[in-house]
């Protein structure tokens, strides 16, 4: 299935979704300059740079989507085994293994099962080949979640102009989520994440699910991706980052941490929207 297929209301490419999104984006500086809460206010300044960045490289067509999410997948990577203390060489095979998938993806979509056999692989007999006896199984493990968690970056590839609406919706039910939780308080969430609360992801998901409707991609699938998707993504790296004892993935993104701080809920949300839209 493609790209095409998972729009509705007449959106049939990135193109058609640029005065959307950009009319989002100034709703969205409107509600964070009301909240005088600097880390939205930063937060908003980093999706006015990079939004316009990331549908220019979309706007490319495959062969874009393919760079975008390789080099994502790269950072991404590098962020993830410096966190976890991976050893160089697993870093290094694992960034190389992430980086392979999404041009997979885009020049032999076919051959992506094999591709990802073969990846699973190689960062697994890493510390096998090492002789670690010590340290290998969490070597292992860690290497191996490291591919399963960034290989839905294909989705970038697979999806179309669909990813780029799951883009926009999870990050206004990320924001809103966030700001509502602290708002409105109440039960707390989960014991990974106990700064969430369950008013928040209420309404992070009401919020994510307009933003779909309004981008003209609210489908069965993606609706449930970005419900589910979203704060499951969201725990997933708290979790990830409650076993590393650290804060955040990094420190150079302003107002955000790493870049998987940022884009952990849409990690869980493109592999919902991939299972349940591709054929």
């Amino acid at each position: 299935m493609t790209g095409v297929g998972l729009m509705g209301g007449g959106v049939t490419g990135v193109g058609d979704l640029i005065p959307y999104i950009a009319g989002t984006l100034v709703i969205g500086g409107i509600a964070v300059a009301l909240s005088r809460r600097r880390e939205y206010i930063l937060r908003w300044c980093v999706w006015a740079v990079t939004v316009p960045a990331v549908i220019a490289i979309l706007y490319a067509g495959p062969g874009g989507a393919a760079a975008l999410a390789a080099a994502v997948g790269v950072v991404c990577a590098a962020e993830y085994g410096l966190l976890t203390r991976l050893p160089s060489p697993d870093r290094t095979v694992l960034t190389a293994a992430v980086a392979a998938l999404p041009v997979t993806a885009w020049l032999a979509p076919a051959q992506l099962p094999r591709v990802f056999g073969v990846a699973v692989l190689a960062v697994a007999l890493v510390p096998v080949l090492a002789g670690d006896a010590a340290g290998g199984l969490k070597r292992l493990c860690l290497g191996v979640l490291g591919v399963v968690w960034f290989a839905p970056l294909i989705g970038v590839v697979l999806l179309g102009p669909a990813a780029l609406a799951l883009f926009a919706a999870v990050s206004v039910a990320d924001i809103i989520a966030s700001f509502g939780g602290r708002s409105l308080g109440g039960p707390r969430l989960s014991p990974l994440s106990p700064a969430k609360h369950w008013s928040g992801v209420l309404a992070g998901t009401a919020a994510g699910l307009g933003a779909l409707a309004l981008l003209g991609a609210f489908t069965p699938a993606l609706a449930i991706a970005v419900a589910f998707g979203a704060p499951l993504g969201d725990l997933l790296e708290s979790m990830v980052k409650r076993g590393a004892e650290v804060k955040d993935s990094a420190s150079w993104l302003a107002g955000a941490g790493g870049l998987l701080d940022r884009l952990d809920s849409l990690l869980l949300t493109l592999a919902l929207a991939l299972l349940l839209s591709l054929s």
